[in-house]
């Protein structure tokens, strides 16, 4: 009788243990698959985070720090603003892997040795315009500005969909630098003159701060040409250095207070009708960026060529309003037979540097057949409206 009631003790024992047990299993079970499941989503976190700024993993990415040089004075409106407003597009759209210290001209190196500190390796990008290093490619002022070439709309097509680009990486390509289009000012003045211009003989022996192309022609003319920095401009006019000096258009010029230093301002700009600025960068430095920084760069370049053609094109109708105003400016058209022998002068220039120079020639046959075609539709689209609008 009592090992029936043992039995039975035991039996309903283990009776009573066995959901115990099993509702252990469940639990031990429950914990393990959680555990799997926080691991696979820590995993699908770090994964997701090397491409997401700000996280752990992001952290320890590789850190890119850059400096560059510009041409022009730090924060100088329009022109220096430019480099500025591209760092920061990288700095932002990079999540702080690419930074970039941007500093003026003659901060780091002088402002017309921004293209050898890039080409050299010495900093890793420059801000500044191709037509100062002519001295060294001949061809380089056709991707800032030729006389009486193309308007910033025109050469920004030729560079992006008519070949420019190709012509201009290859011309820059024994430099070690690699180029990119970072600004445009659109149609210039012709400049400030301490002399009335009447006929083409006014230009005989006028001394004249006018780069690139536009200063062999100004000199063809019988003046004499010039090429000093920005920051210069001002003293060099007050002080009698120059008798005139081309600089932008209302914009910058009031910036460098040159209505306090020139009588007459003339224009159109025959010298620079669409003055693209260029951003440029040491070849070995770009070659080690990873494609991503790579595309970012290329996107923020052309976001800055765009935003500083619009600035321009607001700042220098607003100036040229306030300059009116503040020193009773009244610009004046250059005498017709002036712009007219510049004309010829330009275009012999050409054709006598094409004859001598095969890679002038290449970029001058690519650059002018672009701008023939685009004229002939500019004459039933951008000019028609004009006179329409008139």
């Amino acid at each position: 009788m009592e090992m029936n009631i043992y039995t039975a003790r035991f039996q309903l024992g283990s009776v009573k243990s066995t959901p115990l047990v099993i509702l252990a299993l469940v639990a031990a079970l429950v914990v393990s698959i959680g555990l799997l499941v926080n691991e696979r989503a820590n995993n699908y976190r770090a994964s997701l985070a090397v491409d997401i700024p700000g996280t752990a993993v992001d952290d320890q990415r590789q850190q890119y720090r850059w400096r560059l040089v510009t041409t022009w004075p730090k924060n100088f409106p329009g022109l220096g603003m430019a480099p500025e407003y591209f760092a920061r597009l990288v700095n932002e759209m990079t999540g702080g892997q690419l930074q970039i210290q941007v500093y003026g001209g003659g901060e780091l190196v002088p402002a017309l040795g921004v293209f050898d500190a890039v080409s050299s390796g010495s900093v890793e990008m420059g801000h500044g315009a191709s037509y100062y290093w002519k001295g060294k490619i001949p061809a380089a002022p056709f991707f800032t500005a030729v006389p009486f070439g193309m308007n910033a709309q025109e050469v920004n097509a030729w560079i992006m969909y008519g070949g420019g680009l190709e012509l201009w990486r290859e011309l820059y390509e024994p430099f070690n630098v690699v180029p990119f289009l970072g600004g445009n000012t659109g149609v210039q003045f012709a400049g400030w003159f301490n002399k009335e211009i009447k006929s083409i003989k006014d230009i005989k022996g006028l001394k004249m701060r006018i780069p690139g192309i536009a200063g062999e022609v100004f000199s063809l003319a019988g003046g004499a040409a010039v090429t000093i920095p920005g920051g210069e401009l001002y003293t060099s006019m007050q002080t009698g250095v120059i008798d005139a000096t081309e600089w932008v258009a209302p914009y910058n010029d009031m910036a460098f207070g040159l209505p306090e230093v020139g009588e007459f301002y003339y224009y159109p700009g025959w010298h620079e009708p669409g003055s693209a600025l260029e951003l440029i960068i040491n070849k070995e430095t770009w070659d080690s960026l990873p494609a991503p920084l790579q595309k970012i760069i290329e996107t923020a370049a052309r976001a800055t060529n765009q935003n500083t053609l619009d600035e321009f094109t607001a700042r220098n109708a607003s100036a040229l309003v306030n300059m009116k105003e503040r020193f009773d400016v009244v610009p004046r058209p250059l005498p017709v037979e002036v712009i007219k022998e510049f004309h010829t002068l330009a275009t012999g220039y050409y054709e006598k540097l094409s004859a001598s120079d095969p890679v002038f020639a290449r970029v001058y046959s690519s650059y002018s057949a672009f701008q023939k075609e685009v004229e002939a539709w500019h004459v039933v689209s951008e000019e028609a409206y004009y006179d329409a609008r008139k």
